[in-house]
């Protein structure tokens, strides 16, 4: 009986080994199926729109801008506008105290005739009583030089008959030569009384009083400050009776349907500017509110501005429409990508290696390795141009990190 128990015992105990061998293979073995497909999340390549933008800060400033300016310390007479006016070319804006201005073009005016006088004596060969004394003295010189020449003349037919001697009328022709000697000199006097130089002097002091003539009348009219063209006054900084120094702002305009602005790109941005391209423009002023332009000058050069490395473009305001104040500080969004009806995929599908662009793509279950050719991308998708079709599968990742390769078997994440 013993031994018949014993051999019922041992029978169990194989039965239970067996048993226990079986799940543990039936363990493994599914683990290995389970591990053996990969979950993964997948997208198909379809027709969409590509867009990529950018956005930064800028400040709007008018194209066709006016600042007065004091152009010498004084008072302010009258100011004729106020803020928010509009103004026709020529308005009478703002008048300081022109009194002294007015002394110092009258004072420029006489200096500069005087200048022009001196110049025209000297071309002309002096003042009138300076030329009548020149023209007396040539007369008496002549008169002087052909009664020398009289006195010659007898002395030598006196020296034929033995009447005068040979030195008499030596001294005689030397008084004729010294007499044709001063007549030429007056001559010359008469017919051209300057030296190159002078001239030259007299022509500097007549430029030089032009040039202060010119300048104190550019100060009087700057002291009336009229409208250089119409449009729109924004800014006035002074008041009747207030006394401003040389240089300081009186008021400012401009013509504020014409304005742009200047906007600051961080650096990695810069290379993706293009003149012409559109622009969305929002003021947090005026919620809601969206303004257009496009970008009308690309940066060039990098400057620093606050803790960025940035580089300032134009961007012109298509429809400013009088809405938008100078110096307000605006954001921007410049469409770099507007692409209609191409071919897409995520960009996480895209795979990079030194053989070029590839994806896996979902083929019967598993991933099958496939070079693509690619256009335009923004932050989340990539035009395909080549290597996939509409609606073929391609692979992203998968949820728990595995690494994908081509020949792996997959399943799609739910």
């Amino acid at each position: 009986m013993p031994d018949q128990s014993q051999h019922s015992q041992g029978k169990k105990r194989r039965f239970w080994a067996i048993t226990a061998a079986v799940v543990l293979l039936a363990v493994i073995l599914a683990r290995y199926m389970t591990r053996s497909v990969v979950t993964v999340r997948m997208a198909a390549a379809g027709p969409g729109e590509l867009i990529s933008t950018v956005s930064t800060n800028g400040k709007v400033e008018p194209i066709h801008n006016f600042a007065a300016y004091s152009p010498r310390q004084g008072t302010v007479r009258a100011v004729y506008v106020h803020e928010g006016q509009k103004v026709a070319a020529g308005t009478l804006l703002l008048t300081l105290d022109d009194s002294q201005a007015s002394s110092d073009v009258a004072s420029a005016r006489a200096a500069e005739r005087g200048a022009q006088a001196q110049l025209q004596a000297l071309q002309q060969g002096g003042t009138r009583s300076q030329q009548i004394a020149l023209a007396g003295n040539i007369a008496k010189t002549r008169a002087a030089r052909d009664q020398a020449a009289a006195t010659l003349a007898t002395l030598q037919r006196l020296q034929k008959q033995g009447a005068a001697s040979a030195s008499e009328v030596a001294n005689a022709q030397q008084t004729l030569a010294a007499e044709n000697s001063s007549l030429q000199t007056l001559l010359q006097q008469q017919s051209k009384s300057y030296a190159p130089i002078d001239l030259e002097h007299a022509e500097a002091n007549l430029a030089n009083a032009k040039a202060a003539y010119s300048s104190s009348l550019d100060v009087l009219n700057r002291e009336n400050v009229r409208a250089p063209f119409a449009g729109t006054v924004y800014s006035v900084l002074v008041r009747p009776t207030d006394f401003v120094q040389a240089g300081d702002r009186l008021l400012q305009m401009a013509n504020l349907r014409e304005m742009q602005i200047r906007a600051y790109f961080d650096e990695p941005e810069i290379g993706k500017l293009k003149i012409g391209q559109p622009v969305t423009i929002v003021w947090e002023a005026e919620p809601g509110r969206v303004w257009h332009g496009h970008v009308m000058r690309t940066p060039t050069t990098i400057v620093g501005y606050g803790t960025r490395n940035v580089g300032e473009a134009l961007i012109s305001v298509d429809d400013a429409n009088e809405e938008l104040l100078p110096n307000t500080n605006v954001t921007i969004t410049v469409t770099l990508l507007d692409l209609h009806n191409v071919l897409l995929i995520p960009r996480e599908a895209l795979k990079l290696d030194d053989d070029g662009n590839y994806v896996y793509q979902v083929v019967n279950g598993h991933l099958r390795r496939t070079p693509v050719k690619i256009g335009s991308l923004n932050l989340t998708e990539v035009q395909i141009l080549s290597g996939l079709s509409q609606g073929d599968i391609v692979a992203l990742s998968a949820p728990d990190g595995s690494p994908l390769r081509a020949g792996l078997a997959v399943r799609r994440a739910e």
